[in-house]
């Protein structure tokens, strides 16, 4: 486990090419809030939006999240802390008028492209993150 990534994922590295390629143009995990313990995968720091890109089993995806049947005294809380603390960050960077995209591995990278392309644009102008 140790071994595993936690920034260039294969489904992050499409993200970012796709919006690279729309030419927006972002920071690659990187505290978006000073004192905010949190570095999100992508953060436009002028628009205020930070982009995560959750793995289904470390982060509880209710369609492909799974619960390790040995160890499970272990794996149960460790999950479900993981939970918490992504509402946790969520809110308090929603406090600090940041813009929080979650975004399951699993998702289509175009889909997930639209999305977070609209919200930075949306905030570029001013408008209500939506």
């Amino acid at each position: 486990m140790s071994r595993l990534g936690q920034r260039d994922t294969t489904p992050e590295l499409a993200l970012r090419s796709e919006l690279h390629h729309r030419g927006l143009r972002y920071r690659v995990d990187r505290q978006p809030v000073p004192g905010i313990r949190t570095r999100a995968d992508l953060v436009f720091p002028r628009e205020k939006v930070a982009v995560y890109v959750d793995g289904c089993f470390w982060h509880g995806c209710p369609d492909h999240g799974t619960m390790p049947k040995a160890n499970a005294d272990f794996w149960g809380p460790k999950l479900a802390r993981n939970q918490e603390r992504d509402r946790e960050i969520s809110e308090a960077l929603a406090v600090e008028d940041w813009t929080v995209v979650r975004i399951w591995e699993h998702e289509d990278h175009l889909d997930a492209a639209d999305l977070v392309e609209r919200l930075v644009l949306e905030n570029r102008r001013g408008g209500a993150p939506g």
